[in-house]
């Protein structure tokens, strides 16, 4: 059995903390930290089984390396922010422990998510003989995943992804995120873009959109292109790729909401000076905002989020739809949580157990893509996160 780090209290982090504690002949022993050690003794009451918890501050690397070194844990698992990924990294690199997280770097100066200064740590980490797995989230995470399946099972080679993330859950708040809101709206402003035969192509924020009538019978929603880390990964690890974009369904109130807030100045990211003192407007509004921890049983409603993947089967064009339907209210029966932190959280603990079991293995830092996708696939069927693959006619 093993002990693994959790790092982070937040909606993802907790539903991390249950999942695991549900598998205890893998997750042996559990520790949960953040800056807020309350919020982990919160999560942890809800817990059946015992697990630890402690305070660390992720931006300081001695702090992680010294509460590392005191746990002597097998695996850490970031659920922090993004802004985070460096210092945890470090702090792995320090202990030679293993390393995974749910999303890529991002700059708290810059409005734009990159794989570069992760994939940096390549050589360092292998030296170390550890490894770090990088997005095993749903998106970045699962969507990879499926492309690998329908590469591995069911085409000889891809041409077209089109990732589309569609939330159909309803809070019954005016204004709301359903996962970090600075992280969350910092997302949507930024511009659009794309990998098309060899290059990016960039749009403005979400000026461009398409109708997609969801499966079984979950009815039409505006889907809006946008940059998501996962196309660099793609791109980069999926030979003959010659396009892929991504997609995310908007309200009509959302996006009003944000416009409104976008014209005032509040999503800026930049200090501006109120009353004598330096704040950053988005982190201001943040604090506005309603908890997205709070929105878990209020949340009615599903999401649906798949992979429309066109390529060539002994020379015929062909199209796939790989997808999973998570439902709000189940989420919340089961963890305490709405199905967004949900479908990030249950990939989370996947990724960590095909480390910990050895099902995935390497030294040096490896995105989802370049794994074997049929132990993942397996799991997400047998804790949580259903899928399925229809054939499109194109």
């Amino acid at each position: 059995m093993a002990k693994v780090l959790i790092i982070g209290a937040g909606g993802v982090g907790a539903v991390v903390a249950r999942k695991c504690a549900q598998l205890e002949d893998v997750f042996g022993e559990i520790m949960l930290a953040s800056r807020t050690k309350s919020k982990c003794d919160e999560i942890a009451k809800s817990i059946k089984r015992p697990i630890q918890t402690a305070q660390v501050d992720a931006d300081n690397v001695p702090e992680l390396v010294a509460l590392i070194n005191e746990y002597q844990p097998d695996l850490v698992m970031n659920l922090a922010l993004p802004y985070q990924d460096l210092t945890i990294m470090d702090a792995c690199l320090a202990t030679g422990v293993d390393y995974l997280d749910t999303a890529n770097y991002e700059h708290p100066d810059t409005a734009k998510f990159e794989y570069k200064w992760q994939w940096e740590y390549q050589e360092r980490f292998k030296e170390k003989g550890i490894m770090a797995l990088l997005g095993s989230g749903f998106d970045p995470g699962v969507t990879s995943v499926f492309c690998t399946y329908i590469q591995k099972h069911y085409l000889d080679e891809i041409h077209y992804i089109d990732i589309i993330d569609c939330n159909g859950g309803d809070h019954g708040q005016p204004f709301a995120t359903n996962f970090n809101p600075e992280i969350n709206i910092r997302e949507v402003t930024a511009k659009g873009r794309y990998w098309q035969e060899g290059e990016w192509i960039e749009t403005e924020p979400l000026s461009v959109n398409e109708k997609f009538e969801q499966p079984e019978n979950l009815g039409p929603m505006n889907i809006y292109l946008m940059y998501h880390e996962e196309l660099e990964s793609l791109a980069r690890f999926i030979p003959g790729l010659k396009r892929a974009r991504f997609w995310m369904s908007f309200s009509d109130n959302y996006l009003k909401h944000l416009e409104v807030l976008g014209n005032v100045g509040m999503t800026r990211i930049d200090e501006v000076e109120f009353q004598g003192q330096k704040i950053v407007p988005l982190q201001f509004l943040k604090a506005l905002l309603p908890d997205p921890a709070s929105l878990g049983p209020l949340t009615k409603g599903k999401t649906c989020i798949g992979c429309k993947v066109t390529g060539l089967k002994d020379g015929v064009k062909k199209t796939y739809y790989i997808y999973n339907i998570c439902d709000h209210e189940e989420c919340y029966q089961e963890v305490q949580s709405q199905a967004i932190s949900y479908t990030t959280g249950v990939p989370a603990m996947i990724g960590g157990k095909m480390l910990l079991e050895g099902k995935w293995r390497g030294q040096g830092v490896f995105n989802i893509e370049q794994l074997d996708p049929d132990p993942f696939m397996e799991d997400l069927n047998k804790y949580g996160l259903p899928w399925k693959v229809v054939e499109l006619d194109d």
